[in-house]
């Protein structure tokens, strides 16, 4: 007669191939996430800031997500040392097929999409195929671990199954100190994002400017003449000293802004094209005081024409 399922042992499975596919597939997240920072596109965008394209999710998930599936797995199987007759609760026969299946699955469409690119003659990229090979690896790992478990490998060799737990704890803590060795800390992408902000500042200041160039013909001789109570504006300051960004007026129609930054712009050029001319401004820095020139050409930014008054009725 089969043993009976206990409640004990269905949220107990439950509780593991949850988090087993949740850690899993943050955990593929995050080594996605490393290919495409050490291989950038340079067709997609990527912030200067790593951690604001999901890596800090990624992380989290992985870490709460994993360390739950291994002490719900060690739980587990200390209750089945305790009593073989949980070893044959349906409950565990059905999370062990459902991972051999979907990890199956994962291999099956993972080869597929290696194959269906390789017949339509796509390019076959570094980081492609990397990704390729991490889901193979992990999903080829998952089925060999539970079909193992299936057949009673595990239970006849305790010793081997706590150094692969182990060994899975401490690929666990490599990933996550690779992420911290590749993306920095959170304390320096905290700096990257200062950083980020001061450049929309300079942006945004460096549009005032222009605007007011064309309005007037001159450039304003301070960031204080760019305050208008009418639109609201009013030139912003550095966001960690909260001082004025410098400004100095170098010509008629050239000037420069400056900005103490607290790192070198990673991944990302801060070039943007200009809506007209295609005219790009590069915003690339280094760490320190640094100063971005700029010359107002009169024919992409001519004068703006006078608003005739509204003639009385």
């Amino acid at each position: 007669m089969p043993a009976k399922t206990t409640p004990k042992d269905f949220f107990l499975w439950a509780g593991a191939m949850i988090s087993l596919f949740t850690s899993i597939g943050a955990f593929i997240g995050l080594l996605f996430t490393y290919i495409n920072y050490a291989f950038p596109d340079p067709l997609a965008y990527y912030s200067s800031n790593p951690y604001q394209n999901g890596v800090a999710h990624e992380m989290s998930i992985f870490i709460i997500a994993g360390a739950l599936c291994l002490i719900l797995i060690r739980v587990i199987r200390r209750t089945i040392e305790k009593d073989a007759t949980r070893a044959d609760v349906w409950v565990r026969r059905w999370a062990l097929f459902l991972t051999l299946f979907v990890a199956g699955a994962a291999i099956a469409i993972d080869l597929t999409v290696l194959l269906t690119s390789f017949l339509n003659g796509e390019e076959m990229t570094t980081p492609f195929l990397l990704k390729i090979l991490a889901v193979l690896l992990v999903a080829a790992a998952g089925f060999m671990h539970f079909w193992a478990d299936l057949r009673g490998y595990w239970a006849a060799n305790p010793k081997l199954s706590r150094a692969v737990s182990a060994g899975v704890a401490v690929l666990g803590v490599v990933t996550i100190v690779a992420g911290f060795l590749i993306l920095g800390t959170p304390q320096q992408a905290r700096l990257m994002r200062m950083d980020e902000n001061k450049v929309q500042d300079l942006q945004m200041i460096q549009s005032q400017i222009v605007n007011y160039w064309q309005a007037k013909q001159a450039l304003p001789q301070s960031l204080d003449d760019l305050n208008d109570s009418i639109s609201g504006f009013s030139a912003p300051n550095d966001p960690e000293t909260n001082q004025p960004y410098h400004y100095k007026v170098n010509g008629t129609n050239s000037f420069s802004l400056c900005a103490d930054f607290n790192g070198t712009s990673h991944n990302m050029d801060y070039s943007y094209a200009k809506p007209y001319g295609g005219l790009q401004e590069n915003w690339s820095h280094t760490a320190g005081h640094i100063c971005f020139d700029r010359t107002i050409d009169p024919t992409r930014y001519p004068a703006n024409q006078p608003i005739k008054p509204i003639p009385a009725q």
